[in-house]
């Protein structure tokens, strides 16, 4: 059983400058087949953008998602955990903070992340979540997924 964050994490780090428009977050949430990126400059974490985030603050207000840069809609200042903190740190604080991801950070330079799936995998790999994190992605609309 895995112990440390380090050990369950997902390594590597999608991010974008707090600059880019949401357009290009988009486009690499979609090129990588993930949910979120992470807000960094000078390899600094800024905050975590979700594809959420970009629906619900700036899609569903009629905002340009080209004008509109990936800070002024991030979570900014995300809680998050570093790699040698235990597993069961990373549960505690997502159960806390009612967020399923959390990045990974390191001196304040982002590593990976953490999120839910990571953790049913290795803690329960037999459980519906693992199953559902280890699927491929759907094929698109109208696959009923």
């Amino acid at each position: 059983m895995a112990q440390f964050v380090r050990e369950v994490m997902t390594a590597g780090v999608a991010a974008v400058r707090p600059d880019a428009s949401l357009v290009e977050a988009a486009q690499l949430m979609r090129a990588q087949d993930i949910g979120d990126v992470l807000v960094a400059q000078d390899n600094h974490l800024i905050g975590v953008l979700t594809d959420r985030d970009i629906a619900l603050r700036a899609v569903a207000d009629g905002v340009d998602p080209l004008t509109v840069s990936a800070q002024s809609v991030c979570t900014p200042a995300p809680v998050c955990i570093g790699p040698d903190d235990e597993v069961s740190t990373a549960v505690t604080l997502m159960r806390q903070h009612a967020v399923r991801r959390l990045p990974v950070v390191e001196d304040g330079r982002p590593l990976g992340v953490v999120s839910i799936g990571d953790l049913a995998e290795f803690q329960d790999p037999q459980s519906a979540l693992a199953d559902i994190s280890r699927a491929a992605p759907s094929a698109g609309p109208g696959t009923g997924a």
